[in-house]
């Protein structure tokens, strides 16, 4: 039956072909957050939010810089960039995340991926690893110039997919001096086996349609998707994993964003399939915490990248009792707990 159920998965939401961009209810925030307890203007005295833009090697990159409580541009305040997680923008739990830590008196920023949201890029939604990594490089480059960042006291929260991104990001710029991650996808080994090693047989396959995809837009022609397709809610009901089900709830119903999408190129499966988040651990030498959801599915991932950080004297896991994956990016008694351990981590060592 599970087999049945995975390939049901892999008809309806992996191989299946996109090239429309499906529509999504629009946001009715000013901001465009889709957030609980988002913010709806800027107060004097209060968190405030600024929508900004930058050049990424010749993109333009959409980005929200939250600054704290009576923000102070002749004071120096620590700086955090968050990186949104696959498919997602930087109005859902990116953005509440950096909200909430600008709370606590920190410069945060969230940017949309290049190719993707808001931000410049063509094909829409390619998803290659490089450039999701130069993403929060050119978020670090970008606030580290804030006026009132402090750029010698920089850190990094990668959720999900960004997460994975984080970690090979940290492996290499030392600009970061702390690392953090919230249930993280480990993208490359997911698209290369599948989910929970559900689709070790049809990597070749897979990699095959790729090269043609590639192929093909190479040669002017039409650009193939995978994912984005609308379920029914039998039919999200019958995939096999926690993850993917909650995950199609939050991303299509109760966070839906404009910006925001599922589907990727399939010619990126080339570059995703080459990358693993928990290569070259041993080169993050920085303080490093890694948060997940103690029903998470998606914790194997978290696991096995933490097991592989030897490079670092300062490690923590830290489990939320109760969570799962899609749980941790909006359940407000989860996410009082992640945020509560993201500040006393960051104060320790940022």
């Amino acid at each position: 039956m599970k087999k049945q159920f995975i390939q049901l998965f892999t008809c309806l939401l992996i191989m299946t072909i996109q090239t429309g961009i499906y529509a999504q209810p629009k946001t009715v925030n000013p901001f465009g957050l889709v957030y609980g307890g988002a913010i709806k203007e800027n107060v004097l005295g209060k968190v405030n939010i600024h929508p900004v833009s930058y050049k990424l090697n010749g993109l333009t990159i959409a980005a929200n810089v939250y600054t704290p409580a009576g923000f102070d541009t002749t004071k120096k305040y620590p700086v955090l960039v968050m990186a949104h997680p696959n498919g997602g923008v930087k109005e859902q739990v990116a953005g509440l995340y950096a909200q909430r830590l600008a709370e606590q008196g920190y410069i945060c920023i969230a940017a949309d991926a290049s190719y993707q949201g808001a931000s410049e890029g063509q094909p829409r939604n390619t998803d290659k690893p490089a450039n999701r990594i130069e993403d929060i490089r050119g978020m670090a480059d970008y606030i580290a110039r804030y006026k009132g960042a402090d750029a010698d006291r920089l850190g990094l929260l990668g959720i999900c997919g960004g997460g994975g991104y984080a970690l090979a990001a940290a492996q290499t710029d030392k600009r970061f001096k702390v690392i953090a991650t919230l249930s993280m996808f480990n993208s490359g080994i997911v698209r290369r086996d599948g989910y929970m090693n559900s689709q070790l047989a049809t990597l070749p396959q897979r990699l095959r349609q790729a090269a043609n995809a590639r192929a093909k837009e190479a040669a002017g022609g039409e650009v193939l998707y995978i994912g984005g397709t609308t379920l029914t809610d039998a039919q999200v009901a019958q995939l096999p994993f926690e993850l993917y089900r909650q995950g199609y709830e939050y991303y299509n119903k109760s966070h839906a964003h404009p910006n925001s999408s599922s589907r990727y190129t399939m010619s990126s499966i080339i570059d995703l399939v080459a990358f693993d988040a928990s290569t070259n651990m041993r080169l993050i030498d920085q303080p490093l915490l890694m948060i997940a959801g103690s029903k998470a599915d998606s914790y194997y991932m978290t696991d096995s990248a933490y097991k592989a950080a030897n490079g670092t004297t300062t490690k923590e896991l830290f489990l939320i009792e109760g969570a799962t994956h899609i749980e941790t990016y909006y359940v407000p008694t989860y996410v009082d707990q992640a945020v509560g351990k993201l500040r006393s981590f960051f104060v320790k060592h940022l």
